[in-house]
């Protein structure tokens, strides 16, 4: 009787703390209820179609890059939207500096865009990865806790070695600082706005 007792008490407690989470989830869903302090937006540029680069490529080029197409104009604006929804409507924005960063960076209009290096893309040159890595980390670990929201705009390498998560194009990743190498992960928004 007394086991029987204990599996009850013990499933009814599981029972509970899974409502509980769930319920904790519905509201992190809402998108009025984000909480803009600490917030980093860990995103990949906008649709640029093909892969890579080309084998010309230079980095104060654009016309030797793959760029933005339309699409990916339009994917940008529509990324901006969803985040002045959330009550980003100024953030510090760091891009990339890649091309269809910085101007996927341009067009989402939460605020000026400046260049970090660390999220530049190395798809093609994995000797300098783990440094990279370990810097980006970081960066983020000086961002305060209850500072402005950051967005940061980079490359699916860059967004999957730091998080794990392979983003689709103008994906974000959405991250909380807590002062360490690894902020939590709250969640994503697709580039069609879903959350």
């Amino acid at each position: 009787m007394l086991k029987l007792y204990r599996r009850s008490s013990l499933a009814v407690l599981a029972v509970a703390v899974l409502i509980a989470c769930f319920a904790s989830v519905g509201r992190a869903a809402d998108p009025g209820k984000i909480d803009p302090r600490g917030l980093i937006v860990l995103m990949r540029h906008a649709e640029a179609p093909g892969v890579g680069d080309p084998p010309n490529f230079q980095l104060g080029d654009c016309a030797t890059q793959r760029n933005l197409d339309a699409t990916g104009r339009e994917q940008a604006r529509r990324v901006g939207d969803r985040l002045r929804s959330l009550a980003i409507g100024e953030a510090t924005v760091y891009s990339s500096q890649w091309c269809r960063c910085r101007e996927t960076a341009r067009l989402l209009e939460v605020g000026p865009v400046q260049d970090l290096p660390v999220l530049n893309s190395f798809f093609e040159r994995r000797e300098g990865r783990d440094a990279q890595i370990a810097s980006l980390r970081s960066f983020l670990a000086g961002l305060p806790a209850d500072g402005a929201p950051v967005v940061l705009v980079t490359h699916q390498v860059v967004v999957t070695a730091l998080t794990g998560v392979f983003p689709g194009s103008g994906e974000s990743v959405l991250l909380r600082a807590n002062g360490t190498d690894k902020p939590a992960i709250e969640g994503r928004i697709k580039a069609d706005g879903a959350r």
